[in-house]
């Protein structure tokens, strides 16, 4: 979907990078079985309010997983957060 699709405005570069943080973070802890990909979300709190960057506040941290659920680049399942599939 191309940005003149998507009537939405982007998400702050704050966002985007706590982003790039929790999903690799995400991807990292994969145990190689046929789990997928998560972390706990009181975890990414954290580790998000203990990063150099983007260096927020637990909560911005909070405010920023919440976009990045509604907007679909992480679900939530049992607590976890994971980082969504993108078709490409």
């Amino acid at each position: 979907m191309s940005l003149t699709d998507n009537p939405r405005p982007p998400l702050p570069s704050w966002i985007t990078d706590a982003y790039e943080v929790l999903s690799t973070r995400i991807v990292d802890s994969s145990t190689g079985h046929d789990e997928v990909p998560a972390i706990d979300r009181e975890r990414a709190v954290t580790i998000l309010t203990e990063v150099e960057e983007p260096a927020l506040e637990r909560v911005d941290a909070e405010h920023a997983i919440t976009r990045l659920l509604e907007r679909g680049y992480l679900y939530e399942v049992d607590g976890e957060l994971r980082v969504t599939s993108r078709s490409d």
